[in-house]
């Protein structure tokens, strides 16, 4: 009887000292969140949501606040009183974009993440945390396939040096979209040179947005095709810290670590991403192909209390980024692609590009009334480079021949072809190396103000903003002569630097612009008007002048101001539905050249799109009706590298945009079945006949279709989903281009066949602190082109893997 007594007090101890809490866990636009941390505060009681954010869990007496923690979102603390006014508590996690009021985030970022992207008047699209996990990518082409309307050539295979292009804007470098970095212009110089050769470490950013058409003109200076902002980690609102260790083929290796923590009055972060491999091409003579990079990152905080009558807070960010690849321009003949695709010919063996970017800022955020909010952003961001590459090869006593041109014709050029790939040179100056040695820099400061308030029967939002800007270019190259000797180059010649390209050309900007977002009832309209005011100057000293000494030197000058005006307007059918139309000028400067003009166009979109739980869908028309295209002289897209802009007349670029988000309904109980479409239909035309400067154009006839425009592009997701493991599969499909500009079907030497590419990954949660992953690129090993330039055919990255560990406390 005793025995019987102490076991129903026991039970009844266990049931007064404990409670059984049922909740779900959604997003701040209410979609369920799988896999969050649910865990009793002091304890180490803890479970996961599962595929509907729905999680129980037994609370003892001692346990007074359950914690609610996923990747991607602010940890929540839910108290006592919460669980206990409802049987089923609904608690709502909020996105980490940044530690700041909400007020803030939505004028800091370009979407105000998932709960904003879709009130945006225009073309939007944002990649939060849990999305870039999925694959792990440090690749940004393969992360910006998921979103329609751009245009992305591979060239590395490990996007070291992305080409992107929006609504066939071209894609030579990232040159003809505005780049940024929590909203801070990245380009090493924007305005002077805006070649992307240096370009953010994807791996350690915690978001991606995406605006285009009438919405983005807030974000030149290119404000045709549209803007990319990378959202950097933010500084948790706790403590935080977590390191990635992945390896795989080709001797890849990632390590990405991180440690933060807030506090009431501010907060501090460290970071490093560093990254590389050996290569997966394979040099004629044997050596490295591959690359290394390291990335390092601090913020920190100070701010008031949240609860301040004026909220202030001041972030100051520092970054140094180094990089060593054994990169090169030198790609294939075709023949030589269809046999050996992923060889290197012997006279690419010293190619080396050598990179180190540094960059610093500060934001400074107040809040001086409860409609207005201020902020202060000055930046300087340093980046070097010296691409150590082939550049000619000369037979003989006979004239230097171009590597594009020589690999465009093997036959003609046969003796050249011949050390090309290793014989030996009768002549010491055979093989000529071009260090292309440059500096940059831009820095700045811009101010944005804005209001937000409300009057009866309408909500009002203005905002307006001035940057300062200036940035430059430094040129100062030499050539080196080698002779080949059986395969291996020896030197020959040293060249002096500043006897190849010698000169500066710098940009002084004043940007301005004002925006206007006006809500009423079930309408949104936004006009906004950007203003650009551009001086760019050029001093070429010439080869003969290397001291700089300026006697022979050519100068010249080009004043631009250019106003861009844009609107949209937006109607919401219901809760779920909307469309929206809108209208915009297209810019880019010109170069330093006295009368050059200006990039102009006139962009036209409309679109629809459908936002519930479980489904997202976005349907986008645009037309780009251009007065002067610009081109540019650039040696990554089988030019001569001058660097300059050519007016290339009037063009149009149109197309569609379809983005499709669903969870399939055949749902069971602990799994969803997620999937994802993404379609591009692009088509352009030159409405003008030209002679370009670059080689990739060439002479141009009225009616040519653009080159390197793929007409469709298919993207297709799919998914099983578990609160403990998910498996990921992402498909790529584009179809053929055509190399250079023509009319009628693409000839065999100047098409790049269409190519189908999946990937597949899987992540499982060991426990809450540690998951393990894998994932293999090229899962079908496809063989396919990825461009026919700077010089030659270059391949896609073959067949893959990577596996790891991540761990996040």
């Amino acid at each position: 009887m005793r025995t019987v007594f102490t076991l129903l007090f026991l039970l009844s101890s266990i049931y007064s000292f404990s409670q059984l809490v049922k909740g779900r866990v959604v997003d701040q636009s209410g979609r369920p969140i799988i896999g969050v941390n649910v865990i009793i505060e002091g304890t180490g009681t803890g479970t996961s949501s599962a595929v509907n954010g729905e999680f129980e869990i037994e609370i003892p007496s001692k346990g007074k606040y359950i914690k609610c923690s996923s990747i991607g979102f602010d940890t929540k603390l839910v108290s006592q009183n919460e669980w206990q006014k409802d049987s089923v508590i609904t608690i709502v996690l909020t996105e980490n974009l940044y530690q700041l009021p909400e007020v803030i985030v939505g004028r800091e970022t370009m979407t105000g993440g998932l709960s904003g992207v879709m009130s945006v008047p225009g073309s939007a699209h944002y990649l939060n945390l849990q999305a870039l996990n999925k694959f792990s990518y440090a690749d940004i082409n393969r992360i910006l396939r998921n979103v329609p309307g751009l245009n992305i050539q591979e060239e590395d295979g490990f996007g070291l040096r992305p080409n992107i292009g929006m609504r066939g804007t071209g894609v030579e470098r990232s040159s003809k979209i505005t780049l940024m970095e929590d909203g801070i212009l990245m380009a090493p110089a924007p305005y002077t040179a805006p070649s992307a050769y240096y370009f953010p470490s994807v791996g350690r950013m915690q978001g991606i947005e995406v605006r285009k058409g009438s919405s983005q003109i807030k974000y030149g200076p290119y404000t045709t095709g549209g803007a990319v902002n990378l959202i950097s980690t933010r500084i948790p609102n706790g403590f935080s810290s977590k390191i990635n260790l992945l390896g795989g083929s080709y001797g890849r290796r990632t390590v990405h670590a991180m440690m933060g923590q807030s506090f009431e009055y501010g907060g501090i972060m460290l970071e490093t991403f560093q990254h590389g491999a050996d290569g997966f091409k394979q040099l004629d003579n044997g050596g490295p192909t591959g690359f290394n990079s390291e990335d390092y990152l601090a913020k920190v905080r100070i701010n008031t209390r949240p609860g301040a009558k004026v909220y202030q807070s001041l972030t100051v960010k520092a970054g140094q980024a180094k990089g060593d690849s054994d990169e090169t321009y030198l790609g294939l003949t075709r023949n030589d692609f269809e046999i050996t695709p992923l060889r290197r010919y012997s006279a690419s063996q010293l190619d080396n590009i050598n990179t180190r970017h540094t960059q610093y800022s500060f934001k400074y955020n107040v809040l001086p009334l409860h409609f207005m909010d201020i902020s202060i952003t000055g930046y300087q961001n340093k980046f070097t480079r010296n691409w150590y590459k082939l550049d000619k090869v000369k037979y003989g006593t006979g004239a230097k021949v171009d590597i594009s041109q020589l690999l465009d014709d093997p036959a003609a050029y046969t003796d050249e072809y011949a050390i090309l790939t290793g014989a030996t040179s009768p002549n010491s100056d055979a093989l000529l190396v071009k260090a292309n040695n440059r500096n940059y820099y831009s820095r700045g400061i811009q101010l944005v103000t804005g209001f937000n308030f409300k009057t009866p029967a309408l909500t009002h939002d203005i905002e307006t903003s001035i940057r300062f800007h200036r940035d430059e270019e430094d040129r100062f190259q030499w050539e080196d002569q080698y002779k080949m000797d059986a395969g291996d180059m020896m030197r020959t010649s040293s060249g002096i630097p500043g006897t190849e390209s010698n000169r500066v050309t710098d940009a002084e900007a004043i940007s301005a612009y004002v925006q206007y977002n006006l809500q009423f009832k079930k309408w949104r309209f936004t006009p906004g008007l950007r203003m650009e005011d551009v001086l760019l100057s050029r001093t070429d000293y010439g080869k003969a002048d290397p001291a700089r000494q300026g006697t022979d030197a050519v100068r010249s000058n080009n004043h631009i101001m250019a106003w861009i005006p844009g609107a949209a307007i937006e109607y919401s059918h219901s809760k779920q539905i909307s469309s929206f139309a809108g209208i915009h000028k297209g810019f880019a400067p010109p170069g330093p050249a006295e009368g050059a003009l200006p990039e102009n166009s006139i962009n036209y979109e409309v679109g629809i799109r459908l936002n519930q739980p479980g489904t997202i869908f976005q349907l986008i028309g645009f037309y780009n009706d251009y007065e002067n295209l610009l081109g540019a002289d650039l040696a990554a897209s089988g030019g001569g590298g001058s660097g300059d802009l050519f007016n290339a007349g009037q063009a149009i670029i149109y197309g569609l945009e379809a983005e499709l988000n669903y969870n399939l309904p055949f749902t069971l109980k602990k799994l969803v079945f997620p999937i994802s479409v993404a379609y591009t239909l692009t088509s352009g035309e030159f409405l003008s006949s030209f002679s370009a400067l670059n080689e990739d154009w060439g002479t141009v006839t009225k009616g040519d279709r653009l080159p390197y425009l793929s007409n469709h592009q298919l993207t297709f997701n799919a998914g099983i989903e578990h609160k403990t493991f998910d498996i990921q599969v992402s498909s790529k499909f584009n179809s053929a281009m055509r190399t250079s500009p023509g009319m009628g079907e693409i000839t065999k030497d100047n098409k790049i066949n269409e190519n189908f590419v999946i990937d597949i990954s899987s992540n499982i949660r060991l426990n809450q602190y540690f998951t393990a992953f894998a994932s293999v690129n090229n899962l079908m090993d496809a063989v396919y082109v990825v461009a026919q330039r700077p010089a030659g055919l270059r391949p896609g990255m073959p067949r893959s893997f990577v596996i790891g560990l991540k761990m996040n406390l």
